[in-house]
């Protein structure tokens, strides 16, 4: 398969689980340990996650001008300083991680176990939050809570970022709707800060073995941001009026499926 082709499909499959509650890094190194894809470096596995974001900030241009320009007003500046405060949580986190010497596991099981347990974990919730719109007020515990659920995932592939950060703010009592809205804001300068840090990584201490031409990540980048808007813009929506039971059983079958694939030895 030509390098192109293989980075396309890999942009369209990082745009489309980036923002949905079921792992982009999980399915990235799913697809790439079974060989289906060709394995690409970790900078080309973080920085296209960049496009996804730029979707974001695509759909959200107009709440993020309007609290770029009336940072003033209590209620802007106060959805601001919890955005900042989430952010600073999660990169605390983050960098705690690589210090501690972190990278993410190339093999299955542990992603195949993440799966799984996310997806009974977004069930529980959803059952727990059954009949309950929630508030559409971020309190300081949400903003924490999404903060800390975005180190955790990405401690564990599998997990989802954007998922956790959701689900963990509709547990303690944030709307559906506005802990979505929360966490992909919050999550454009997360993904910015990681994609900034990988690229300065990499030059200053280039990765040996796989890698990733320049013009190829900025291909991949390209296609995630494409496929990412039209799936935040789907999902939005979607929120409005569904739960997430659907990609919590997603998520078990999913998991089930890579732990036989472990076990018959078709994945490490």
């Amino acid at each position: 398969m030509p390098d192109w082709l293989a980075v396309i499909l890999l942009g369209i499959l990082e745009g489309l689980t980036e923002f949905l509650p079921i792992s982009s890094t999980g399915h990235l190194l799913l697809v790439q340990n079974l060989r289906w894809l060709p394995p690409q470096s970790e900078l080309f596995n973080v920085v296209i996650q960049c496009g996804a974001v730029l979707a974001v900030l695509a759909v959200f241009w107009k709440q993020a001008l309007e609290l770029a320009t009336q940072w003033r007003a209590p209620m802007a500046r106060d959805y601001l300083v919890k955005l900042a405060v989430a952010f600073l949580v999660t990169g605390v986190g983050g960098l705690a991680l690589k210090k501690a010497g972190f990278t993410l596991p190339k093999n299955i099981a542990p992603i195949a176990f993440a799966t799984l347990l996310g997806g009974g974990v977004i069930l529980l919730i959803e059952y727990l939050r059954k009949g309950r719109p929630g508030a559409d007020y971020v309190s300081w515990p949400a903003a924490l809570i999404v903060g800390l659920a975005q180190v955790l995932a990405a401690g564990c592939p599998g997990t989802s970022r954007s998922g956790a950060a959701i689900l963990f703010a509709m547990m303690i009592g944030l709307s559906r709707p506005k802990a979505t809205e929360f966490a992909f804001l919050v999550g454009i300068p997360t993904m910015f800060a990681a994609g900034g840090f990988e690229i300065w990584h990499e030059f200053r201490h280039p990765t040996a073995g796989v890698a990733t031409s320049a013009g190829l990540v900025a291909l991949g980048t390209v296609v995630s941001a494409v496929a990412a808007f039209l799936v935040v813009k789907w999902l939005l929506r979607f929120v409005q009026t569904h739960t997430f039971n659907g990609f919590g059983w997603y998520r078990i079958a999913l998991g089930l499926g890579m732990l036989w694939l472990v076990w018959q030895g078709g994945a490490r």
